[in-house]
């Protein structure tokens, strides 16, 4: 899989490239990031992207210019273009890239989303700033506008990352144990297609500060252990989020991705996190891991 950035500064992501799960990631040949500086595309000496808004106002606006040359140029780019990340190796990537504009206006981010974006071969994120992005150039470019939630942060930049990692967990044999993401908040749905919370865990040792953990984890009943955490996961979900369990993924908007524009459709891939399943609870609901849609 293939991400590009852009952004206007790309320095924020050379650390967060280089650790935990995206490092493991790059580093398998999983995952390939580029990231590019918008501020190289601008067609003027002083590299000037942004300009103040018609109507007056505060803040500045991103021009149409910059962005759109730069998503052209990046988009032309195959797997060997040089950029600021040391990608890992990925064949030729022909594949169109799914276009995605970080903005507080977008779809809310979900896993349904996340898994949906895992399966694409090629992701391009890009991150507005200031007071946002000239309004022609999202209509021409027509992207995906995801959104991590009812707030405004300083940038599109948080957001990329969020979506780099959690798409890059997904890829096959990043993590550590390749039933772990099928397993997480979100993956594992009942029949109806509610999204479940993730059931609590615990380590050594046994007893901590009074505290112990629960006997059936150490009974070495496996099923016994799967029906336990498949109770937890219904009665911490109807506890913390009881609206997930009003879900459903045939109907709610929620939990099943939305098309895109007509103008950033394409074929998807097969591969995702494995899915698992799960021994059904007392309660009669069996539970099972959930691999990402075909189509959005």
């Amino acid at each position: 899989m293939r991400i590009d950035v852009l952004t206007l500064f790309p320095d924020l992501f050379t650390g967060f490239l280089a650790t935990s799960i995206p490092a493991n990631a790059i580093e398998e040949g999983a995952l390939s990031c580029h990231v590019h500086d918008i501020r190289a595309f601008a067609a003027n000496k002083h590299h000037k992207v942004d300009d103040r808004p018609f109507g007056g106002g505060p803040g500045m606006v991103m021009m149409c210019q910059p962005i759109f040359d730069a998503v052209t140029a990046v988009e032309s780019q195959g797997s060997t273009a040089s950029d600021r990340v040391v990608d890992g190796m990925v064949g030729g990537m022909s594949d169109r890239a799914v276009r995605v504009l970080l903005s507080p206006q977008g779809e809310r981010l979900t896993q349904s989303r996340v898994e949906w974006l895992a399966q694409q071969p090629r992701l391009l994120l890009l991150c507005g700033h200031y007071e946002g992005i000239d309004e022609r150039v999202i209509e021409e470019l027509k992207p995906l506008e995801i959104s991590l939630g009812d707030y405004v942060l300083s940038g599109g930049e948080l957001g990329a990352m969020v979506i780099i990692d959690a798409v890059a967990r997904l890829q096959p044999g990043v993590l550590g144990h390749e039933e772990s993401a099928a397993e997480d908040s979100f993956s594992v749905r009942t029949p109806e297609g509610a999204q479940l919370l993730d059931c609590p865990h615990y380590t050594r040792p046994r007893e901590w500060n009074g505290r112990v953990v629960p006997d059936v984890l150490v009974s070495g009943d496996h099923g016994a252990v799967a029906r336990w955490r498949d109770e937890q996961r219904i009665e911490r979900t109807r506890t913390r989020r009881p609206d997930l369990l009003q879900q459903d993924s045939r109907t709610n908007s929620q939990t099943q991705p939305q098309p895109l524009p007509a103008a950033n459709t394409h074929k998807p891939v097969t591969h995702v996190a494995k899915a698992t399943r799960l021994n059904a609870s007392d309660s009669g609901c069996e539970l099972h891991g959930q691999t990402a849609p075909e189509s959005a």
